[in-house]
């Protein structure tokens, strides 16, 4: 194999010098794998010339499958590129910043080939803005999925510190992270996660002050917050920005989520929850505990939510509520309607 690797370089750097063009020695090297591939098959083993080019045919179609496999990869990379940009430039005029990079590419290589997805809908995630509320059980996924998906920007809003008691299902925290405002310790793992996507921080209470204001500057929002006064509080934001709420909700083994969306004809959260439980009918996850991974599985559904509502893909829960049980393994979906007499999306509602 020595001699091929000779000739292999005389070909390469001696066709260089004198100025041969890069597909005229391409060529030639592809003419002499062929030639050295044909002594394998064609002479007997103990031939000099089969001896002195490697002895086996093996080496050298292991050699050449790599070879393939890489020009395959190559070339998928350069058309996911051409489709990604000739897709992303047939819907209005893009409003994040410019096209994707080769390093995005190939990271959002598994959404771009999927028929759904595809370019137009992988540079609709770049340039959508979504809020999170809540950077605990259900935010951390969330933030984590929808980072990892491309999202462009996203935000997170929260007045709670990491607790060592959050880690055993808040993933996105880590133990030195303990003290620290959850939404910067979120905004530390999405920035070492993605450094393409933009995570802006909220190291504060949610209150109706700044809540339509805040609201309005994104395109969606997703709820995994704790309380039921922020629930309302969100869900009366959204009505009145007519924007698109993904609700979720933990207790033990179950959990729960729905596309809460008044603006094209689904109800609000406050259509099915028309007050909040009494207290000890609705415990908190520290009275009653949870389940650690459940909020990953809950919170991941409600990412996906998310994308769905960007990208047109598929159908959102729209007028539906999912409900996943833990520790029977049980799906269910009910159908959920808007309240005509809803005090919050009624038709006489002061929202």
């Amino acid at each position: 194999m020595l001699l091929v690797a000779i000739m292999a370089a005389a070909i390469w750097f001696g066709g260089r010098l004198i100025g041969a063009p890069r597909e005229v020695r391409l060529t030639l090297l592809g003419l002499l794998y062929v030639a050295v591939l044909g002594i394998q098959v064609a002479f007997p083993a103990t031939h000099p010339l089969v001896i002195n080019t490697g002895g086996s045919a093996a080496p050298w179609l292991l050699l050449g499958g790599a070879v393939a496999i890489f020009l395959s990869y190559r070339g998928l990379i350069r058309a996911l590129r051409r489709r990604a940009d000739s897709e992303a430039s047939q819907p209005d005029p893009p409003q994040g910043g410019g096209g994707f990079s080769d390093t995005e590419l190939n990271r959002y290589a598994r959404h771009i080939v999927l028929r759904e997805v595809g370019g137009a809908g992988q540079k609709a995630m770049k340039d959508a803005r979504v809020l999170v509320i809540g950077a605990g059980g259900l935010g951390a996924p969330v933030l984590q999925y929808l980072a990892a998906a491309g999202v462009g920007t996203i935000g997170v809003i929260d007045d709670d510190t990491v607790e060592n008691a959050n880690l055993q299902r808040q993933v996105i925290h880590r133990d030195s992270a303990i003290g620290m405002p959850k939404v910067f310790s979120a905004q530390q793992a999405v920035e070492a996660q993605n450094p393409f996507v933009t995570l802006r921080p909220y190291h504060r209470r949610l209150t109706a002050e700044i809540a339509d204001e805040l609201v309005a500057d994104y395109d969606l929002v997703l709820d995994g917050c704790d309380n039921f006064e922020t629930r309302y509080l969100v869900n009366s934001a959204c009505v009145r920005a007519g924007k698109p709420l993904v609700s979720g909700a933990l207790s033990q083994w179950e959990g729960q989520l729905s596309v809460f969306d008044p603006a094209r004809g689904a109800p609000c959260y406050r259509c099915i929850f028309d007050a909040p439980p009494a207290p000890h009918l609705a415990p908190s996850c520290a009275e009653a505990g949870v389940i650690g991974p459940l909020p990953g599985v809950v919170g991941s559904m409600m990412a996906i939510e998310a994308i769905k509502l960007i990208t047109g893909a598929g159908t959102p829960a729209r007028g539906q509520m999912l409900i996943y049980d833990a520790l029977f393994g049980e799906n269910r979906s009910i159908t959920v309607q808007r309240r005509a007499d809803c005090p919050t999306c009624g038709a006489d509602a002061a929202a």
